[in-house]
């Protein structure tokens, strides 16, 4: 039997809880703040504090690490490369389209998720006339194998496919298998490739090596799996292992970034140790 999900919705059910801490932390606007994010992030206030206690570090802070740290590197693609188009896959309550915007509002940003939580995102974004010719939201499955929500035909639909495109999935890929998420990385860098100077953004999880954490986490990760229909996976342990596999689905360049390598230059909370999540950089 395949290994492959037929159906990745029940993520959205996440993606309320971290634009939740988007909000909580100032990060956000009101018109992204919903119930039943608001609702998780006080449910889930006691773990928070108590991981923090334990670790010197909780989902919060990974969070905000992974987020300040794409958005930095989001800019320098901007500022320093010249790249203009933003595809944010898996967008939920994100904020990063409306900053993005504001500080750069020549370029075109679209955002992309399942088509319920695409749907929810364009009406909160339409209130807040934040849409136009130049932020737009479209529905996507990144399972998707033909039709109008494929990965490729999103892509050539709505950006100027002689230039880069700077495509970010925050949030997304943990909750696939290595072979799943790898066939998507495959798929994205052939579409990278067309379009040369494009640049991904993701991040991933490592394994904590505490045996007592690691079980801690595993557990947590049965539970999120339940609850979001899917396979929440650790797919690496070491920088040198991400790097090398995204190179292997297409890639010409990884670079893996360590949230410790940005203490004191961003805004970022700190780890007591180090921390649990890397983001990645890939270019084609």
């Amino acid at each position: 039997m395949s290994k492959k999900p037929t159906d990745s919705s029940g993520i959205s059910f996440t993606a309320l809880y971290t634009g939740a801490v988007w909000h909580r932390y100032r990060l956000s606007d009101d018109i992204l703040a919903t119930r039943q994010g608001q609702w998780l992030y006080h449910l889930m206030t006691p773990f928070e504090a108590a991981s923090k206690a334990a670790i010197g570090g909780n989902i919060r802070t990974f969070l905000l690490q992974r987020h300040l740290i794409i958005d930095h590197l989001i800019d320098q693609a901007i500022n320093e490369q010249g790249v203009t188009q933003i595809l944010e896959i898996a967008c939920g309550m994100s904020p990063r389209g409306i900053r993005l915007r504001e500080r750069h509002p020549l370029i075109h940003m679209v955002e992309a998720d399942l088509p319920n939580m695409a749907g929810r995102k364009a009406m909160r974004l339409l209130a807040a006339g934040r849409l136009g010719d130049h932020h737009q939201v479209t529905p996507i499955d990144i399972l998707a194998d033909h039709g109008e929500y494929q990965l490729e035909a999103v892509i050539d639909r709505v950006f100027d496919n002689t230039k880069p495109v700077a495509i970010v999935t925050e949030g997304l890929t943990s909750y696939f298998s290595l072979e799943v998420i790898s066939d998507f990385w495959r798929r994205l860098s052939t579409a990278m490739a067309k379009r040369p100077g494009s640049i991904y953004l993701s991040e991933s999880y490592y394994r904590p090596k505490q045996p007592l954490l690691n079980g801690t986490l595993s557990a947590l990760g049965n539970v999120l799996g339940a609850a979001t229909r899917s396979q929440v996976s650790f797919h690496f342990q070491t920088d040198e292992e991400a790097r090398a596999h995204f190179l292997s689905c297409g890639f010409t360049s990884a670079t893996v970034h360590d949230p410790r390598s940005w203490y004191g230059k961003l805004p970022i909370p700190e780890s007591r140790g180090e921390p649990m999540v890397r983001v990645i950089e890939a270019g084609c």
